[in-house]
């Protein structure tokens, strides 16, 4: 069973390093690092079985298992449920725009939301694949990232197995669909989200092309 308050240590102890020294501001002011982001804890109490009876309503998109079967939908299983919670918050609220979601979620109490993400959190994470084009690539950025342009280390944050950080919220994306991620990553860079702590994914997407963003994308898919 998953558990709601899993810190990976690894990437608690990087992440201050990622957002103090590695990403960095638009170009005129590359040399003023942003400035740390507080991030607090947010424990999961939903009901499991509860949120799999709501779950219903999502399958068609998410999967009944939570693995999505359309590339540009993300798979949900396995994710951390701190995370899925300010998402789903997120995209009532308005701070997160998605004209689909947010009339899926214009009817959920705080308590449901809890609910929807104990269920996908305990969910086994998808496991996908990685075509071998671009794959060495994706790896190079994932794992190092391209210091030539300032972009950090993606596993900084989402750590080296891609588990991502629950007390940060900061998402699982280890066998995520690449489709999904190459069109967060797009949306970041062209400021369409903006729901990002420190705007510290839009400062990374910003400065990753195409074929980058399709490489990383590619190698997130199959990381395990």
């Amino acid at each position: 069973m998953r558990k709601s308050l899993f810190v990976f240590s690894l990437c608690a102890a990087m992440a201050s390093t990622f957002v103090s020294h590695s990403v960095f501001a638009s170009d005129d002011s590359a040399s003023k690092p942003i400035e740390p982001v507080e991030l607090k804890a947010t424990i999961a109490t939903g009901d499991a079985a509860a949120g799999k009876a709501a779950s219903a309503v999502c399958a068609g998109c998410h999967g009944a298992n939570g693995v999505a079967a359309v590339p540009n939908y993300p798979s949900l299983a396995g994710q951390g449920a701190p995370y899925i919670v300010k998402q789903l918050m997120e995209f009532k609220s308005g701070a997160r725009k998605n004209a689909v979601m947010a009339g899926m979620v214009a009817n959920l109490t705080p308590d449901s939301m809890q609910n929807l993400a104990a269920f996908y959190a305990e969910m086994p994470p998808a496991e996908g694949k990685s075509s071998a084009e671009n794959l060495d690539a994706g790896r190079q950025i994932y794992q190092g990232g391209i210091t030539t342009i300032k972009v950090p280390a993606c596993m900084g944050c989402h750590a080296p197995d891609g588990a991502g950080n629950d007390s940060a919220k900061f998402p699982r994306l280890s066998g995520q669909n690449a489709g999904y991620i190459v069109e967060a990553l797009q949306n970041f860079r062209a400021g369409t989200r903006s729901n990002d702590p420190g705007k510290m994914m839009q400062m990374v997407a910003e400065r990753l092309s195409d074929a980058e963003i399709a490489a990383v994308a590619n190698y997130i898919q199959g990381l395990h």
